[in-house]
């Protein structure tokens, strides 16, 4: 509907110089099974509401000249504390009732800090169940090389050794993640009694969550199988991609979605639309000029069945569109979900361009 497609926030972003890049914010909540027709008007206000409060979250960095990183974690982590969201507290259970969380970072051009090489775009963590906010984790590791080279890690490496012990970050006790809702869409999708709560979840807790004004208000995605995602450019240019989730309910243990595989379920890139001779392209990545090279960018984060993000590596496949084809982001997002609704996949994506398409 109309109504529904409106920006969350007012454009506040308008600059008098219109040789001033003009910082741009998307995000998504996930994909799902949404039927509206069992809503109330207080139940997608509720997601309205804090929806827009990602957005100002992130709009507050831009706005202010901060780097599209940071305006993308204090996006995500906005939605990463709200039990709305699949992904952190509200994050969906596996088969065996226990929540695994996922999150990725990637930029279009890494930050120039002088530590962090011009090859290192991303990074991204899985199987995480104590971490409160994977987005920061992804940020923080992305940003030490020197401790986590990698581009991938999972488990107690990423969030304890790494995480906590050396970079301090927050762990909580895995019943931080049990949320009611949650936990009836896991016993439902296994064909068993909503109750008992599992060990651990926090009495009388169930009997406050999800409730306005005494009455029950449960997520709107009934078995969700989507993420949380932001994608943010500012105003030198930079576009950054962060994703979180909770995977799809009832998974199988230790299964790995899209949200942490690059060029699946994010992407983020910059090229130049002119070749040049490959001794210009030393120079100027020698002194730090590379960028003036660039005149094209994307960023990408999609959301829905992750296997099928997988397979059709789709949001690396997107910036390929663009750069081969010469696509808009827009025809080239249109084309890869078509791709997945063909193979039977359920999904979408938000992409960003370099001009704020």
């Amino acid at each position: 509907m109309k109504g529904e497609k409106e920006p969350l926030i007012p454009d506040f972003t308008r600059r008098k110089s219109k040789k001033t890049r003009k910082p741009v914010l998307v995000i998504h909540g996930g994909a799902g099974i949404f039927d509206k027709s069992k809503s109330t008007p207080e139940q997608r206000e509720m997601y309205k509401s804090a929806l827009r409060a990602a957005l100002l979250a992130g709009h507050k960095i831009l706005s202010a000249g901060g780097s599209a990183m940071d305006a993308a974690v204090a996006a995500v982590t906005c939605m990463e504390d709200c039990p709305l969201f699949n992904c952190a507290k509200g994050a969906v259970f596996n088969v065996a009732g226990k929540n695994e969380l996922e999150a990725s970072i990637m930029l279009s051009c890494p930050p120039t800090h002088p530590h962090i090489p011009t090859t290192r775009r991303g990074f991204s963590a899985t199987l995480l169940t104590r971490t409160r906010n994977p987005s920061h984790l992804v940020q923080q590791l992305y940003l030490r090389p020197d401790l986590a080279p990698h581009a991938f890690l999972s488990g107690s490496t990423a969030e304890v050794e790494l995480g906590h012990q050396k970079l301090g970050l927050e762990l909580m006790d895995p019943s931080y993640f049990y949320t009611e809702q949650r936990w009836r869409e896991h016993r439902r999708g296994l064909g068993l009694p909503e109750e008992p709560f599992p060990r651990g979840y926090p009495e009388g807790m169930h009997k406050q969550e999800g409730k306005r004004n005494g009455s029950p208000l449960p997520p709107l995605d009934l078995m969700p199988t989507g993420t949380v995602g932001a994608v943010a450019l500012d105003v030198d240019g930079c576009i950054a991609v962060v994703t979180s989730t909770g995977g799809k309910t009832n998974k199988l243990v230790g299964r790995i979605g899209d949200t942490p595989s690059m060029g699946s379920g994010f992407w983020a890139e910059e090229w130049n639309t002119s070749p040049q001779p490959l001794w210009i392209h030393r120079f100027l990545r020698r002194f730090n000029l590379y960028a003036k090279l660039k005149n094209r960018a994307v960023g990408v984060s999609g959301t829905g069945d992750g296997d099928y993000f997988i397979r059709q590596a789709t949001c690396a496949t997107l910036a390929t569109r663009m750069k081969l084809l010469g696509e808009s982001v827009q025809d080239a997002a249109d084309d890869v979900v078509n791709h997945l609704q063909e193979d039977g996949g359920i999904g979408g994506v938000i992409a960003l361009d370099k001009k704020g398409n």
